[in-house]
């Protein structure tokens, strides 16, 4: 069998993949997710002319030459609650930050710059030019702007802008629905007891971080043991509630007991690939398989009546699972909440030897850290893809391309940065 190249693999896991529709979500939950639509302002921002300082509201004639003038403090403008009448020649209004400037004054004298005398006049100390220490209306943005664009993802200062705005209510890009089964009668959870002849499952849980880091809601559907009717159980209830991935831990290759492939195209699955071109993960499946009659839970949007639930059946070791959803279930997730995703590709040179690279793709666990000439990628000794330890500790993958010759210390190489 030919293997299937990485590159081509992940355009057919991303061709005719669509950003989700939108839902409307209280601004108290919209941080971090993904605007579906432009946000236009609902007001003007400030609404009016305000004081930039705590000082005096006065005219700008009057205070031409200092101590000139002695100008007679005829009331007080706060924020929330302004001066209702306006400045004539010789008078002032205290002002303080925030608050509407009143009618007469054009600018602002800052209170270091005035001198309080005894009968609650002021006198300038130094001059102001007018427009001075004014916030005018629509500084920030105006009624119909549009503050926020579609595809935007809200962090902290884009939320604080949509509430500046006037918008309770965001319409957000659904958060696309990850459904996660492990498979293997050797599996426990952790914390459970743990046979002889078992191990802790471990990649479901790295799988659903990774996935909830590109946004996504996480489905998981628990340990199904080596039964091709549990698993089709499994597949079918992540069918039945909308799930818009379906990402299957392990089962997938040859073996006697490698179950799930079959059962999943007994459920309608209709299989694209099997099988690239990468190390580690070889044994990586993709398929499509429709669903009806859906509703995702904790979605506000309408339940589907068709819907398209894309299947990636990842190896169950786990480094090659975490590794494949690296490069394969990330930029998924991505497109389907209009996240934008580029791989964070860079130059670097190799700290120690690396042999020759046959047919498939290498990516090969690494410490990159900066040095006098640029990024240096020191590859682990050990690269065994059960081993999680090298994986936690690397920050980094060297990317090394099929056929590519033996390296030196001192060469040149790509890296596919993970933090």
């Amino acid at each position: 069998m030919t293997l299937l190249p990485v590159d081509e693999a992940l355009e057919r896991i991303l061709d005719g993949v669509k950003a989700l529709p939108g839902e409307m979500v209280p601004i108290e939950e919209a941080d971090g997710r993904v605007l579906a639509a432009p946000l236009s302002a609902m007001r003007t921002q400030p609404p009016f002319d305000a004081s930039a300082m705590d000082g005096y509201a006065v005219r700008a004639a009057d205070v031409e030459t200092p101590r000139a003038v002695r100008l007679r403090v005829i009331g007080e403008s706060a924020a929330g609650n302004r001066f209702h009448g306006a400045v004539g020649a010789s008078e002032a209004v205290r002002i303080f930050t925030g608050a509407p400037v009143p009618e007469g004054a054009d600018t602002i004298l800052i209170q270091e710059n005035a001198d309080l005398l005894d009968d609650g006049s002021i006198e300038a100390t130094s001059t102001v030019a007018s427009g001075r220490h004014i916030r005018r209306a629509g500084l920030d943005f105006v009624e119909g702007d549009v503050v926020l664009e579609q595809g935007r993802r809200l962090g902290p200062a884009g939320v604080g802008l949509a509430a500046a705005a006037g918008h309770a209510m965001l319409s957000v890009t659904e958060r696309p629905l990850v459904a996660i089964i492990a498979t293997g009668d050797e599996l426990v959870r952790p914390g459970e007891a743990c046979g002889p002849d078992q191990i802790v499952a471990s990649n479901g849980f790295a799988i659903g971080a990774l996935a909830k880091s590109e946004g996504a809601r996480i489905l998981d559907l628990g340990i199904v043991g080596d039964d091709s009717a549990a698993i089709t159980a499994a597949v079918q209830r992540a069918a039945a509630v909308g799930a818009h991935v379906l990402v299957t831990l392990g089962g997938a290759s040859v073996g006697a007991r490698d179950l799930v492939r079959q059962a999943l195209l007994d459920a309608g699955m209709s299989l694209d690939f099997w099988k690239i071109a990468m190390r580690p993960g070889k044994p990586l499946m993709f398929g499509r398989l429709e669903h009806r009659n859906s509703r995702n839970p904790d979605s506000t949007s309408r339940p589907d009546t068709t819907g398209t639930m894309r299947v990636l059946g990842l190896p169950g070791n786990p480094v090659s699972s975490l590794v494949c959803a690296h490069l394969f279930l990330r930029p998924l997730v991505a497109r389907l909440g209009q996240r934008s995703h580029t791989p964070d590709l860079r130059a670097a040179v190799l700290a120690s030897a690396l042999r020759e690279n046959d047919d498939r793709r290498d990516y090969i666990r690494a410490s990159v850290a900066s040095g006098p000439e640029g990024l240096i990628a020191t590859p682990f000794s050990l690269q065994d893809s059960s081993m999680l330890t090298t994986l936690a500790a690397a920050n980094a993958l060297i990317v090394r391309e099929p056929g590519a010759p033996a390296a030196e210390p001192g060469s040149r190489c790509r890296v596919l940065m993970l933090a």
